[in-house]
């Protein structure tokens, strides 16, 4: 899995409110906002410790540091990621990179749309490339050594990679490099994928892709995914198209398995998702409500849309560490416009040694340590290892990682601590295993004597996330919170559904016409009209 199906998370937010603890917004006047963050350094959270299982992508490393600044109360944060191979860890590094990139070096707007292309596109753009390939060259500098990284960003910590795993992340850096010898033909693996996925269907692939937005994702809370979106990724692996950009190089982050064999390297391909897309993460919902606006089932505005505003949002607030006003002219409103989807292009590897480095340091957030852990640490997890117990006060797990699931796991959380696991609603599997999940998940954590967040049984809603907590205090269960499926706005002209009538209204009839006096005196003699029933 290259990105996660579900939607960004602050989730030092998502503790605080879990557990009550107030934490109210900092003032806006400069005096007053020192005074209180003076003020807020005495409190009992020093140092918390967040686990992400999974994740496929730094969307919540990404929300929680740019949303830091906003809370009075702010510990030191040790954010442990632990993804399942060194392909994906890579990807993630260059990903969250580029969000802390010196402001020097991109606009906001360019950062933005870089990390799109990167985080969402099978093709990408050549100058977007440009950025991969120089970028790796930094990256492997830094994993290989220490007094770089910690000149770039010394808030990554790859102590807990073994050198397997350090080797794995040389070899990802060193294949996205421009050399004839790196073959990544994704746009061929992409069609092999489709074609075993649909089999005979392949030949009316377009009905199928309709079916899988319409029927399943737009009903699970997918409303903001626009048919011709999520089409046209389905057939070539490009999600965020804006019409001034061409794509037409491999975005070879995308690649897993690699092997070295002599110069060049052997992958697995493309073995990603097909089928929901990487519109989940940003793409889905956005504090604008007009921006969730709808007619009739066409949106004004695209996932891709929302994935650009959240996005620069979160990458001002980094930058600025102020609160982000979003200026309307920038958002594109392309929900119901049909844009001409050109063929994607042909390009060659040329070598890019003369291009811009991008080794200048990162932005830096004070009291954060991303540390990097190795794959096998999820068997010791797994297994309750006595070194991992009672460290984590915060644990997210994706969906595809419940198998490692088990009672031992939990050990590993402190003794007031919050468990988050992704649900498989943005998936396209059957309704019935979808609740099986979540049934099979909500009686694991209840054996383990966790307690739900959330009151679960007072809602029949759709859950991205089943939010439980770890605690000794005995507390009733939270209130629901609206937060499982966002309904978009849509045409108000047909008002509210009305009752079903059980007779004629007739008083609205004028009195003085005879024939319209004489039919009103025969409804008033029959009575409410009764139902029809057939007895045949």
């Amino acid at each position: 899995m290259l990105w996660g199906l579900s939607s960004a998370l602050d989730l030092y937010e998502e503790y605080l409110k879990a557990f009550k603890i107030k934490d109210d917004p900092l003032p806006e006047d400069a005096p007053s906002r020192e005074e209180a963050e003076e003020a807020a350094g005495d409190n009992p959270l020093h140092t918390l410790n967040i686990l992400i299982c999974g994740g496929a992508d730094p969307r919540h490393v990404i929300k929680t540091l740019a949303k830091r600044y906003t809370h009075r109360i702010r510990p030191k944060l040790n954010i442990y990621v632990l993804d399942g191979c060194a392909e994906i860890e890579a990807r993630n590094m260059l990903l969250l990179g580029v969000a802390l990139e010196d402001p020097e070096s991109f606009s906001l707007v360019s950062k933005v749309h870089l990390f799109m292309d990167l985080y969402g596109n099978a093709v990408i753009r050549p100058s977007s490339h440009h950025y991969m390939a120089a970028k790796g060259r930094t990256l492997l500098k830094m994993v290989t050594n220490e007094e770089e990284l910690q000149r770039l960003a010394p808030m990554l910590n790859i102590e807990g990679l073994k050198y397997k795993e350090r080797d794995g992340l040389e070899m990802a850096f060193s294949f996205w490099q421009p050399h004839p010898w790196n073959v990544f033909e994704v746009t061929a693996y992409w069609e092999q994928r489709s074609r075993a996925l649909l089999g005979t269907r392949y030949d009316h692939r377009n009905g199928a892709f309709d079916w899988d937005l319409s029927m399943t994702l737009k009903d699970r809370g997918g409303q903001q995914i626009c048919s011709q979106e999520y089409r046209y990724w389905r057939e070539s692996g490009v999600a965020f198209v804006f019409p001034e950009y061409e794509q037409c190089k491999a975005n070879k982050t995308l690649a897993a398995g690699l092997v070295r064999n002599g110069r060049s390297f052997i992958h697995r391909g493309y073995v990603g998702d097909i089928q929901t897309g990487p519109f989940c993460g940003f793409g889905l919902r956005t504090v604008e409500e007009r921006m969730h606006h709808s007619v009739h089932g066409d949106n004004d505005y695209r996932a891709t849309d929302i994935t650009e505003r959240n996005l620069m949002e979160f990458f001002h607030e980094l930058q600025t560490q102020t609160a982000y006003e979003h200026d309307t002219t920038r958002s594109r409103r392309y929900g119901s416009v049909q844009l001409l989807m050109t063929p994607l292009l042909n390009h060659q590897e040329v070598d890019a040694a003369g291009q811009a480095a991008y080794d200048k340091p990162w932005i830096q957030v004070p009291g954060v340590t991303v540390h990097y852990v190795s794959p096998m640490e999820m068997v010791q997890l797994q297994q309750g290892a006595a070194r991992w117990n009672n460290m984590f006060d915060v644990v997210f797990m994706a969906h595809n990682y419940y198998s490692f699931l088990s009672k031992d796991f939990f050990q590993a959380m402190r003794a007031q601590a919050l468990f988050v696991l992704e649900t498989k609603l943005m998936t396209v599997e059957r309704r019935d295993r979808v609740q099986e999940y979540e049934a099979k998940a909500k009686e694991l954590m209840k054996q383990a004597g966790l307690k739900a967040a959330i009151n679960y049984q007072a809602i029949n809603a759709k859950n991205m996330w089943l939010k439980y907590k770890k605690t000794d205090k005995d507390e009733p269960e939270d209130e629901a919170e609206p937060e499982s499926i966002l309904q978009p706005e849509t045409d108000s002209d047909f008002g509210e559904p009305c009752e079903e009538y059980s007779g004629v209204v007739i008083e609205e009839i004028p009195s003085s016409n005879q024939t319209v006096a004489a039919i009103k005196r025969e409804v008033e003699a029959e009575g409410p009209l009764q139902p029809k029933i057939n007895y045949l």
